[in-house]
């Protein structure tokens, strides 16, 4: 419950009661009156009315400086082309950037979101790299996530407004380990947030341990392609997204020599700012 106390009907803010100040966009005055307009007609799917389908970005790493202790990434080559054919069939500009340092990140992804995107329907980024909880690797060392997604925030990135920026991210978000568990169960103009639009796939909880085999790729972008390339054409995204968890989850399971490291399990995380239903094609 609220610490602050407004007007009848006003919205405020959870957040304990500071100063006495009034948060910014809160409400003072009494509730809102009632008008009698039209109401206004709004479609569920973004629109898909443009001379394209948008850029796609892929950042792939796989062979970082000594000093940051991180090993090569083998297999990652695979998740990338895998991205590159399966995105551009679907309509995308697919751009592959390898072995990119943190700045580089930085310079390509701030270029990117002053890019004029009008002509285009959405943007998605994937990005191939060693991470943890809220951190990506660039080849010298790790950067926060946020500086990357944060340049096609809607006040940064004008002509993405309204249109959704869809980032699927291949890297580790911690340390733990998923042991599994045996289950017995049968089978117009508007003022918008300057957060909304997004979609970020995460290929692992957050905590634990992202898997990719060395000689068919992650997991996950193992699954993504799979199913995008099987689905793409006439499934949402976010049943898309739910067949690909379903896959990682149950067809998948790490085989290793190393202590504590077999039979391991893997969910991705879907984290959706999404205000419309994403489909790739009409």
């Amino acid at each position: 419950m609220s610490a602050n106390r407004p007007g009848p009907g006003g919205d405020t803010t959870d957040a304990r009661q500071g100063d006495g100040k009034q948060p910014a966009g809160s409400l003072s005055a009494p509730s809102p009156m009632d008008v009698d307009a039209k109401a206004v007609s709004h479609s569920f799917r973004y629109s898909l009315s443009f001379p394209n389908i948008g850029q796609c970005i892929v950042i792939n790493n796989k062979n970082f400086d000594r000093s940051t202790g991180m090993n090569q990434r083998n297999g990652t080559d695979i998740d990338a082309a895998n991205v590159f054919k399966v995105f551009s069939k679907l309509g995308y500009k697919v751009n592959v950037y390898n072995d990119q340092t943190a700045s580089q990140m930085v310079t390509i992804l701030s270029a990117a979101s002053k890019d004029d995107h009008s002509n285009s329907a959405s943007f998605v980024c994937v990005l191939l790299s060693h991470g943890d909880e809220g951190v990506f690797y660039g080849t010298d060392g790790p950067l926060q996530l946020q500086v990357l997604t944060s340049f096609f925030r809607g006040d940064r990135c004008k002509s993405l407004v309204g249109k959704p920026k869809i980032f699927f991210i291949q890297a580790c978000r911690g340390t733990d380990l998923d042991p599994g568990v045996e289950s017995d169960s049968p089978d117009e103009t508007t003022k918008i947030p300057v957060e909304a639009d997004f979609l970020y796939a995460f290929s692992t909880a957050p905590g634990y341990y992202s898997w990719r085999n060395t000689t068919s790729g992650s997991w996950f972008i193992q699954s993504l392609c799979d199913i995008i390339g099987k689905y793409g054409r006439e499934l949402e995204l976010l049943h898309i997204m739910t067949r690909v968890n379903h896959k990682v989850a149950v067809e998948f399971e790490s085989v290793s020599n190393s202590p504590g490291f077999n039979a391991r399990k893997q969910i991705p995380c879907i984290v959706s700012m999404l205000t419309k239903e994403m489909y790739f094609c009409p």
